[in-house]
């Protein structure tokens, strides 16, 4: 077959048709695929690397590109061009139609169908498919399913062709059409910089090479107003609720360059102001010291950071009378009966729980905070009080249920979240019905669940809010629980009295050596430990992943202890060979190995098993799983491709669509952990992680063990940890509006216009 070069001494163009056998990895967002090809009259599988915008196993391809040899993984065939031909084997067709590209027909399914129309499959679902029931096991319901499937298919084809040749994936074409239906394509060509904010998954950087592809300006007012939104977005992923106008500038420069456009700050200015003028930004004036600064809100972070300190203010104006003396002789009475002896601390906090609005009950490990919970719980029964406990996470909430022998619900439950509406239910027109409030783990909340929380509880209430703000501070923007207790405005309690049972634990003798910034004092890892903190100090990232194996298969099942059920590691960050995505192939092949019994199925090259733990990604709630929950794969349907996970409180479908919200969990980031313990906790801390060692992440991980913590790494990453205080400031005006600064004036944007 003759070939082509584009330049004098480049390699030739070839071409190449087969079978796509399978996916070795396949990127949603980019569409950069390696995959393994079956072409005609080879007897090795051909790989090929290149973008696509959908592919799936048993597709027939036509492909141009050119041979390239890979130092590593020998030859491969880089793909320039594609199209996708109707497979002309058996086996093809089989792969095709097994490859969940038609709900209702998997691998079963699609085996029985070739098998009973052989090479006339295809044409025979295209024009006759109610001969679909001749297949036996075939039944009416499931010719209906498929049916309605095609149709289903056939709506969207044209909105799938058009965004495919605009470099969007087919999940997202589906998305898309589910959010616009028949407008889509109208939608995306007058402005794709909406997906950005009306379909979850894509974002700026994804519409803007839509938008490039569609020929719009990179000039366009539309790009400037979504760019400077997607700036705002991106700084709340850092923790922030603002960013002061000439950061905001300088960012917005820098995220709207291209490589042969470079937008200019005055641009970029105007184009602020105009968005103020059309309120989709507000801006507070802060005045310090004779010069005045402009912070820059999205306006939903505006008025929850406002709303939240006046509904705070709100709940501590309302007064309350108790009797004090009745208060400690209960606690007399309650600590005689259980024969423990509380602290004067604790004998504080539970004082001031019965006579406070608002009470923030804090300190570190072993400080007596759960016990400390409990005897508040219990003081509030005695007085007649209705009472509900919540956290922010499922486990953290069974946790508290289990301390104090009360139900304890997620925050979103409790809020009583409606899908249809898609706001919670609990507000200040209907607060929870209830006389106290427990809130534990209270340094995971961020803005907007504070926000909808506080509103949500009544004004003749009280609240108790229990959290560690050495931990690291919550996954979403602000730093509510350290601007409460810094605003002085909130009675608090600050527990720091270690009790001498937790003093018999080393993992909480160190962790306030961590945070006291001294080196925690561990013990090499031995057959027979000693202590419950351990240290292998295997020197470079491949040592770590060789050690982790080890430990696993041979340590941690000697000392007792099942790494399916009880192991957990905790990364600092996701990418390198000891990041979660690397761990959690090598710690899946070995604690979770495929087998016959498991069904498994792939998705962008991540593979599910049945019995795979897995992390929730995102806010679902429809499915009211929320980000950080954790669960296990307990059922796989191949022939509907579905996957099912079972959560702390109950089973979740997903289907092939939604598959993108849950990931492998066998290693998880130590942020993911927060609200979570483990009894064993394996903690890799190397140099490759500097840009994310810090003390409170050190602290934060090692305080998620319950019964046996291992540092995996060199020491002079453990060091390194402790001696970066990396609190960052968080831009958030909470602690000012609670402290005493004059109220915000919602009407300033157009004050500085």
């Amino acid at each position: 077959m003759p070939s082509s070069s584009a330049h004098p001494g480049s390699p030739p163009i070839e071409q190449l048709q087969g079978v796509v056998e399978r996916l070795t990895f396949h990127s949603d967002e980019s569409g950069y695929t390696v995959a393994r090809l079956k072409a005609p009259r080879t007897r090795e599988l051909i790989t090929i690397v290149g973008s696509f915008a959908n592919i799936q196993a048993g597709q027939t391809l036509q492909l141009q590109g050119i041979w390239r040899d890979h130092p590593k993984y020998g030859p491969q065939f880089q793909v320039k061009q594609y199209k996708e031909t109707k497979p002309a084997t058996l086996t093809g067709i089989e792969k095709y139609l097994g490859s969940g590209l038609i709900k209702g027909v998997g691998p079963v399914t699609a085996k029985r169908i070739v098998a009973h129309f052989g090479l006339d499959t295809l044409d025979i679902i295209e024009t006759h498919i109610e001969r679909l029931i001749e297949v036996p096991g075939i039944a009416k319901k499931r010719v209906k399913l498929i049916q309605t499937a095609l149709d289903s298919q056939k709506a969207i084809k044209e909105v799938m062709v058009f965004l495919q040749g605009h470099g969007v994936s087919t999940t997202y074409a589906v998305k898309i059409f589910k959010q616009y239906g028949d407008e889509s394509i109208e939608t995306v060509t007058h402005n794709p910089y909406r997906l950005a904010t009306d379909v979850y998954g894509i974002g700026f950087v994804t519409a803007d090479e839509i938008a490039r592809s569609l020929g719009i300006s990179p000039h366009s007012e539309y790009r400037y107003r979504s760019g400077l939104l997607h700036v705002l977005s991106e700084s709340a992923e850092e923790g922030h609720c603002y960013l002061p106008q000439p950061e905001l500038i300088d960012r917005a420069v820098k995220r709207l360059a291209l490589p042969d456009y470079q937008p200019k700050p005055d641009q970029v200015e105007y184009l602020i102001h105009a968005m103020i003028s059309d309120a989709e930004l507000i801006v507070e004036r802060l005045t310090h010291e004779g010069s005045t600064k402009l912070l820059c809100y999205a306006p939903p972070f505006f008025q929850a950071e406002f709303h939240l300190s006046r509904r705070v203010l709100q709940l501590l104006a309302s007064s309350l009378v108790v009797d004090n003396e009745r208060v400690r002789a209960w606690l007399d009475r309650f600590m005689a009966q259980t024969d423990v002896s509380l602290s004067k601390q604790q004998q504080q906090a539970v004082e001031m729980a019965a006579s406070q609005r608002v009470v923030i009950l804090t300190g570190g490990p072993g400080t007596g905070k759960t016990f400390t919970t409990r005897t508040i719980v219990a003081l509030w029964k005695a007085m007649g009080k209705d009472i509900v406990l919540a956290s922010p996470t499922g486990r953290a909430a069974q946790r508290l249920s289990e301390v104090t022998g009360h139900e304890a619900k997620t925050i979103h439950r409790l809020l009583e979240f409606d899908p249809k509406t898609m706001k919670f239910q609990r507000n200040s027109d209907n607060p929870i019905p209830a006389d106290a409030v427990v809130i534990d783990e209270a340094s995971m909340l961020d803005l907007f669940l504070a926000n909808s929380l506080i509103k949500a509880i009544d004004t003749n209430a009280q609240l108790l809010l229990v959290g560690d703000t050495d931990q690291l501070p919550s996954v979403g923007p602000g730093n509510v629980l350290l601007d409460l207790i810094t605003s002085g405005r909130i009675p608090i309690i600050e527990l720091t009295e270690v009790f001498r049972q937790a003093q018999a634990s080393h993992i909480i003798r160190n962790a306030h050596r961590i945070n006291q910034g001294q080196f925690p004092n561990l013990e090499s890892v031995s057959p027979s430990p000693k202590t419950d903190c351990l240290w292998l100090g295997a020197p470079e990232p491949e040592n770590g992943v060789q050690a982790i194996q080890e430990l696993i298969n041979d340590l941690l099942p000697e000392l007792g202890f099942q790494p399916a059920r009880d192991v957990q590691v905790l990364c600092p960050m996701t990418r390198g060979e000891v990041g979660t995505r690397k761990l959690n192939q090598v710690l899946q092949a070995l604690i979770n190995p495929p087998c016959p019994d498991k069904p498994e199925l792939t998705r962008g090259g991540l593979i599910l098993r049945v019995g795979d733990r897995v992390l929730q990604q995102v806010n679902d709630y429809n499915r009211e799983v929320f980000n950080g929950d954790m669960g296990v794969i307990e059922d796989i349907n191949l022939e509907e491709i579905e996957v099912t996970v079972h959560y702390a409180e109950r089973s979740v479908s997903y289907d092939l669509a939604d598959l993108n919200e849950i990931g492998l969990a066998w290693a998880v980031t130590i942020h993911k952990s927060q609200g979570s313990e483990y009894p064993v906790v394996i903690l890799p801390l190397y140099m490759q992680h500097y840009i994310m060692l810090s003390r409170n992440l050190l602290y934060t991980g090692l305080t998620r063990a319950k019964k046996l913590a291992i540092l995996v790494g060199p020491k002079n990453a453990i060091s390194m940890a402790i001696r970066q205080i990396k609190d960052r400031q968080r831009y958030t005006l909470l602690e000012r509006r609670l402290g005493g600064v004059p109220k915000a004036n919602e009407s300033l944007a157009s004050a500085i216009l």
